[in-house]
C-alpha cells in the first residue's frame, strides 16, 4: 500500500502485526503480497535465479546447476515473466517521431511450413521507435480492424510512418506522414528500409530460439519478456528486476 485508498496519504506506520497504517487519517490495512513473495524459494536461491533468468539462461540447463526441481524453477521464472509483463503494461505509452511498424510469425510446428497461415503459429504485431523502443502485441489477424485501433492508441498523431504496402496501413496518410517500403521476398529495398523493426524481429527470434519451445498460453509473457530485454539493454537488468519484484502483485485484466 503505496497511497492510502481513503487520503492519498502517502506515509505509513509499520505495525508488528504486519499491517500498515496512514500516519494522515489512520486507515490501517495489511500490504498485499508481492512477487518476491509468491513462492516458498529461499530468498538466496530466488536472487540467484533472478540472475540467472536475466542472464537469459533457460530453465532446463539449470538442472545441475540448482538445487530445485526444474517445474520449481520453471514457476519461478513464469513470476519473473508476469513481474515484467504488469510492469510493460504500466509503462504503455505513445509512440512519436520516426516509427516502423511491421507484423511477423513466430514458432510453429510444422517446420519448413510459411505463409500467413501456417498452423501453430504466432502473429505478432511490432511498433518500433527509432530511439530504440519497441512495442509488441500478438494479433489474431492482419485486417485494419486489428491493426488500426491499436496504432491508434500506442503512437501519437504527426509522427513519420514507415510501413510496408500492407493495405491495413493505407489510412496512415491521412494521420501523419507515412512513407511506403517495399519488399522484395520479405526483404525491404530502396532507399528507406525497415531497419529496426527487422533488427528487434531478430533480436525476439533469437531469444526464443533458446527456449525450445514456448507453451500457446504464455506466448505472451514471453513476447513482453523480450520487449523488456531490449528496451533496457543498456542496463542492469537484475537491479531492475529486483526492484519491480518488490512491487505488490496485480491481477491481469482478463
Amino acid at each position: 500500500m503505496r497511497v492510502c485508498p481513503r487520503c492519498g496519504g502517502k506515509k505509513f506506520w509499520s505495525l508488528s502485526s504486519g499491517q500498515k497504517r496512514c500516519q494522515n487519517c489512520g486507515l490501517t490495512r495489511k500490504p498485499g503480497k508481492t512477487y518476491w513473495q509468491k513462492t516458498r524459494i529461499s530468498p538466496y536461491w530466488k536472487g540467484r535465479l533472478t540472475e540467472f533468468f536475466c542472464l537469459g539462461v533457460p530453465a532446463y540447463r539449470l538442472r545441475f546447476q540448482v538445487p530445485l526441481n526444474a517445474k520449481t524453477v520453471q514457476r519461478w521464472f513464469k513470476v519473473l515473466r508476469e513481474t515484467i509483463y504488469q510492469q510493460a503494461l504500466r509503462e504503455l505509452k505513445p509512440l512519436s517521431g520516426e516509427i516502423e511498424m511491421d507484423e511477423t510469425m513466430f514458432g510453429g510446428k510444422r517446420a519448413g511450413k510459411r505463409g500467413w497461415g501456417a498452423f501453430g503459429k504466432h502473429m505478432v504485431f511490432g511498433i518500433y521507435q527509432r530511439n530504440g523502443k519497441a512495442i509488441t502485441f500478438p494479433i489474431s489477424s492482419r485486417a485494419g480492424n486489428t491493426l488500426i485501433p491499436l496504432i491508434g492508441r500506442n503512437t501519437k498523431p504527426g509522427s513519420l510512418y514507415y510501413t510496408d504496402d500492407w493495405f491495413a496501413y493505407a489510412h496512415l496518410s491521412v494521420r501523419a506522414n507515412h512513407v511506403v517500403v517495399t519488399k522484395e521476398k520479405g526483404i525491404p529495398k530502396g532507399r528507406d528500409h525497415l531497419n529496426g523493426i527487422e533488427g528487434f524481429w531478430s533480436y525476439a527470434k533469437h531469444w526464443l530460439y533458446q527456449y525450445r519451445g514456448v507453451p500457446k498460453q504464455y506466448f505472451h509473457l514471453y513476447l513482453k519478456e523480450i520487449e523488456w530485454r531490449f528496451n533496457h539493454r543498456d542496463e542492469n537488468l537484475v537491479k531492475l528486476l529486483r526492484k519491480l519484484l518488490d512491487q505488490q502483485i496485480v491481477k491481469e485484466p482478463i
